[in-house]
């Protein structure tokens, strides 16, 4: 994982001090990318332990939709900083995700048109709303237009986003279908757009995050997985994290783990069907939390 020891090395050379609503200044760059090639081997950091299976909890939460941690806050605490009492969240990955809210009927401005409530990812909610599942959406047009440019999924909603105390940080990601030399589907890539990137501790879960994501749809779609990219559009380290990763610089990076995952679809994977294979990095290093 040169790649994202690159970015730590550029981050602290060149990064601006910058303060934030944390209180705790950061060293920021601006618009900062790296790119890793998941045929490799699955980029899970080992110049530091990783906790995989917060990870892996943290995602398939993504994936179900939830709008609440009350579920999630069992396996994990890596959300009870922005939640309230019984669990819920101001925005929520995965509600929009699975259930981007779809506009009521006549309020359209001219023009515009949206899917027909008959549509098979559009759902209806308890409340009597109508919701979009972009998972689901997303799955059908690979099977149906794998070469499609229109393979995205936004976590951003704007008015969700004025008024949340944390919007969604990796906040869309699409996915790119490359040609074999006959001009047939073959590999699946990934592009990850992120507004504010921690590198000390969100980003290496970003990577673990989209390229399981990747290797996952690959595997159901019957497509060779590619590479996983990234734009960090202010990639910051915390004051209070440099000294932990200058020890990762100083370590050598190590054979990357492999992920065994089961057959089955991407909606349909459990916690069990997951395996981390191969996983011996250096050991773990605390860095704390800027809320």
């Amino acid at each position: 994982m040169q790649s994202y020891l690159d970015i730590i090395e550029t981050v602290l050379t060149n990064g601006k001090r910058k303060a934030n609503r944390t209180g705790v200044d950061t060293l920021s760059c601006f618009a900062l990318n790296y790119r890793v090639d998941l045929s490799k081997g699955y980029p899970l950091l080992t110049t530091k332990s990783v906790n995989f299976k917060a990870m892996l909890q943290e995602t398939l939460w993504y994936l179900s939709g939830q709008e609440h941690i009350r579920e999630l806050r069992r396996h994990t605490k890596i959300w009870d900083h922005w939640a309230d009492d019984n669990g819920n969240l101001e925005t929520a990955y995965g509600r929009y995700w699975r259930r981007f809210p779809v506009p009521s009927s006549g309020v359209e401005l001219a023009g515009e048109v949206f899917l027909d409530k008959t549509h098979p990812n559009v759902q209806q909610e308890q409340d009597g709303s109508y919701s979009f599942d972009q998972i689901g959406y997303l799955l059908s047009e690979l099977r149906r237009n794998p070469f499609s440019r229109r393979l995205v999924v936004t976590a951003w909603h704007p008015a969700n986003a004025a008024a949340s105390k944390l919007p969604p940080c990796h906040y869309t990601w699409a996915l790119n279908v490359q040609p074999d030399n006959e001009g047939n589907p073959h590999t699946l890539n990934c592009h990850l757009t992120q507004r504010s990137a921690d590198i000390g501790l969100g980003v290496p879960f970003n990577l673990a995050c989209y390229s399981f994501l990747t290797l996952a749809i690959a595997q159901e779609m019957g497509l060779q997985a590619g590479e996983f990219a990234h734009t960090m559009i202010d990639a910051h380290i915390y004051l209070d994290h440099v000294e932990g990763l200058k020890t990762q610089l100083g370590r050598t990076p190590k054979e990357l783990p492999t992920l065994s995952i089961a057959k089955k679809p991407l909606l349909d994977l459990t916690f069990d069907d997951v395996q981390l294979v191969d996983y011996n990095p250096h050991p773990f290093i605390w860095l704390p939390v800027a809320v």
